[in-house]
């Protein structure tokens, strides 16, 4: 499976807005929570995920969501290939990073915040997450 974008959409009228992504599909999801990076950080990363898929959907400000396909979870090359999507709060759409993946997450403005819904219970975190320094790969 490869990362994609699940599009969604904007609506607006005199009594408000709202933004949804009606293709997005709840029933793997087991957990969720929202990043927000401090001003002085605002790169955290990288995170590898053997068994958890990751969706991301950004509620303020803007992020660049940064992802490779690992090749070996003990010693990844380091000659990967970084893939990149940007997501905003004004284009309703989420970021869906397959399991085998390592991301990391970059926010473009003072006081983003980005949703991440996760298909792995907490019980198996310990079993699932890579994490590498963040610098190992170069943006």
């Amino acid at each position: 499976m490869k990362p994609k974008v699940i599009q969604g959409g904007n609506f607006a009228d005199h009594r408000g807005s709202i933004s949804f992504v009606n293709d997005f599909n709840f029933s793997d999801i087991e957990r969720f929570y929202i990043i927000s990076n401090s001003n002085e950080n605002p790169f955290r990363g990288w995170q590898g995920h053997k068994l958890d898929a990751k969706n991301f959907y950004c509620l303020t400000g803007s992020f660049k969501i940064h992802f490779i396909k690992i090749d070996n979870w003990e010693n990844p090359s380091k000659d990967l290939m970084i893939e990149t999507i940007v997501v905003s709060e004004s284009d309703s759409k989420i970021v869906h990073i397959p399991a085998g993946y390592a991301n990391a997450v970059e926010s473009l403005e003072e006081k983003s915040k980005l949703m991440s819904f996760s298909t792995l219970p907490l019980t198996k975190v310990s079993e699932d997450d890579v994490r590498y320094p963040f610098d190992y790969w170069h943006i």
